[in-house]
């Protein structure tokens, strides 16, 4: 076990805080006036992460601190100087085992580049019908947006965007990713599995340093702006140029961002993989 004293400590929690900041105070501020932003808004409301539990620093497993009162009490922590206790390690087994098979099996497969982020167009399919997930106007309006949904071939292999297809839309997706499935659909070149690692990452908080679940935040942040330009609502008035994945330009400017996320996700995704095993070691079957 290591120790930090506090004045070793401290500086990486504030600098830490201040990072989150950037992020979370315009978001704080929109909430406060009640006002809603269908791009920055998602990685607060979609994921069950608050501002302030991602605003709060951990050094991971294996790091005492001296002299932080703050972190008594707080889940996973015991003992003098306070650290993540290997008992709470060893109670999170199931949860370590489970996102290292998702994680390794992820990182297993190629980045596959070709869904075109249709997944956005399969949730308002008929819309008119089953209406749209935000209050913002589709670009091409109902028609020529089930038009895109139903002249393309759609292959959405992320079950927590599968989900949310319309009933209509469902039947059209070559895949039927399920729940339970998760490591026999996912893979590295998904903008929903990249925006995930965020989720995993914070999932395993306190166990593992919150710069590394910064560092996913940052990168679910940037996949989400194009996830939305992509997407078919018309977002001009909110400074998003949209990306128009019904042209053949479109989609190729889809592909090279997707692949440079993917890329981007493999480094993170292994250092979770990697946090997993060092974890797991502690916690023995």
């Amino acid at each position: 076990m290591r120790v930090l004293s506090t004045s070793e400590w401290r500086p990486l929690a504030e600098a830490h805080a201040a990072r989150i900041d950037d992020f979370v105070q315009p978001h704080l501020a929109r909430r406060a006036d009640q006002v809603k932003h269908p791009v920055h808004d998602f990685l607060f409301t979609y994921y069950s992460q608050r501002p302030a539990q991602l605003g709060r620093w951990h050094p991971g497993f294996g790091i005492a601190l001296e002299g932080a009162e703050e972190h008594v009490g707080l889940k996973g922590y015991g003992g003098e100087p306070v650290a993540v206790a290997a008992s709470y390690v060893v109670s999170q087994r199931p949860l370590l085992t489970q996102l290292h098979t998702l994680l390794s099996a992820t990182a297993a497969r190629a980045p596959q580049l070709g869904c075109f982020g249709l997944h956005e167009w399969a949730m308002v399919h008929r819309s008119v019908e089953h209406g749209t997930r935000h209050d913002w106007p589709l670009r091409l309006g109902p028609e020529g947006t089930d038009a895109v949904v139903e002249s393309h071939r759609i292959a959405c292999s992320h079950f927590d965007a599968f989900r949310f297809f319309t009933p209509t839309a469902r039947p059209l997706n070559t895949l039927q990713p399920a729940r339970d499935d998760r490591p026999a659909f996912e893979q590295p070149g998904c903008l929903h599995a990249g925006m995930d690692l965020y989720k995993h990452a914070f999932r395993l908080t306190p166990m593992v340093a919150s710069d590394l679940v910064a560092d996913c935040f940052e990168l679910a942040r940037d996949i989400r702006v194009l996830d939305m330009r992509a997407a078919p609502y018309d977002l001009a008035d909110l400074g998003f140029d949209p990306v128009r994945i019904e042209t053949t330009e479109g989609k190729a400017a889809y592909v090279e961002a997707q692949r440079g996320f993917a890329e981007r996700g493999a480094p993170l995704r292994a250092r979770l993989v990697a946090e997993c095993e060092r974890l797991l070691a502690v916690a023995p079957a």
